[in-house]
């Protein structure tokens, strides 16, 4: 079977590289001339408005999916016309803007922070009256890994956070004072079968995941499964979803959901008996779904920015490493390690910059 994906980075390569085995071949679709995806599949090198490289994109392949949910609605939808999307082009437009990804969650009644929309300075008013501070300015569209975001503290930040965020839409959101952060990774099959992931408990900072630790070891995981059936029964959803929640007075609040595999899912290839990845594409081929049971508990650490040494990361007792061939920048997601067991170190922290 051949399956395409849109986007070339390290969750197309990650999905390839549990697909060959299985003897799926893969081509990806990506503007960058360095997608990390590229080694493991046919790379078709062009902008997502080109429907003349879509058209070859598409020729030959049974099934196309995505690797990130900011690929441009347009794009899914021209592709739809001649394949199969899995998940549907109605599950990336109700993740790609937050305010629909919000009214989804309140109309489902999963529980989420308060807010209210900015779209014109105007609107700013109602932001201390309604939501108070500190609250959180997130831009409506594009915002990943921090980026779209401000914390704010007082009425005479209102009007410069809106501004240093491009004067975009935007929700204003209460600020929840959490005791964790969770994440939830859920897979449904074409024909309405659902699987579940241990929670996993995630550490940020600058917006940029850190590290994960699964089984997060919760009494909400039923809690957590509920929402996730509610969204992809609601959605028809075909595939893996990860939705991210805050833990807070012994709940869960739902911050935000991606359609896709996610780096908070990471522990899976090791950890678990099916990983995320290959769960997805059993999905969206219309395979029967692998068990999500846990292997292991693990923990999965980000690499980022710069790569350590090599030798030393393999030195590290039950560790797998995972590089993704990107170029090292700040910021950047080079690369992840796991540990099974579910034991860091002070050492290991400090090699990883956590």
């Amino acid at each position: 079977m051949n399956i395409g994906i849109l986007g070339g980075g390290q969750l197309a390569q990650m999905l390839a590289l549990a697909g060959i085995p299985l003897g799926f071949r893969f081509r990806f679709f990506d503007p960058s001339p360095s997608a990390p995806a590229a080694c493991a599949g046919k790379h078709i090198l062009a902008s997502f408005d080109d429907t003349a490289a879509l058209d070859a994109f598409c020729e030959g392949l049974d099934v196309i999916t995505y690797e990130f949910e900011n690929i441009p609605a347009s794009t899914v939808e021209y592709v739809t016309k001649r394949l199969p999307v899995r998940p549907s082009l109605e599950c990336l437009t109700a993740t790609q803007e937050r305010l629909a990804e919000k009214t989804l969650f309140q109309q489902l009644n999963i529980p989420t922070a308060a807010f209210v929309t900015v779209d014109v300075a105007e609107d700013l008013k109602t932001v201390a009256s309604q939501i108070g501070f500190p609250c959180m300015f997130k831009a409506r569209r594009s915002g990943y890994d921090g980026k779209g975001q401000r914390l704010v503290k007082s009425a005479e930040e209102l009007l410069p956070a809106w501004e240093a965020l491009g004067s975009v839409p935007i929700i204003a959101e209460q600020y929840i004072r959490f005791t964790r952060e969770v994440s939830l990774i859920a897979v449904r099959s074409l024909h309405g079968a659902m699987k579940y992931y241990a929670l996993t408990e995630n550490y940020h900072r600058d917006g940029i995941l850190r590290r994960s630790l699964a089984p997060a070891s919760s009494p909400l995981q039923s809690t957590a499964e509920s929402y996730a059936s509610l969204v992809m029964k609601h959605l028809n959803y075909v595939g893996v979803l990860c939705i991210e929640f805050f833990e807070s007075n012994g709940g869960l609040i739902a911050n935000e959901m991606a359609p896709r595999v996610h780096n908070s899912g990471h522990w899976t290839i090791e950890g678990a008996k099916t990983s995320q990845f290959e769960n997805h594409l059993r999905a969206i081929t219309d395979m029967p779904l692998g068990s999500t049971d846990i292997i292991s508990p693990t923990v999965m650490m980000n690499i980022i920015g710069t790569v350590p040494d090599t030798r030393a990361l393999m030195d590290i007792e039950n560790a797998h490493i995972h590089l993704y061939g990107k170029s090292a920048k700040p910021g950047r997601k080079l690369g992840h390690i796991t540990i099974l067991g579910g034991k860091t170190s002070p050492e290991i922290e400090k090699m990883l910059h956590m």
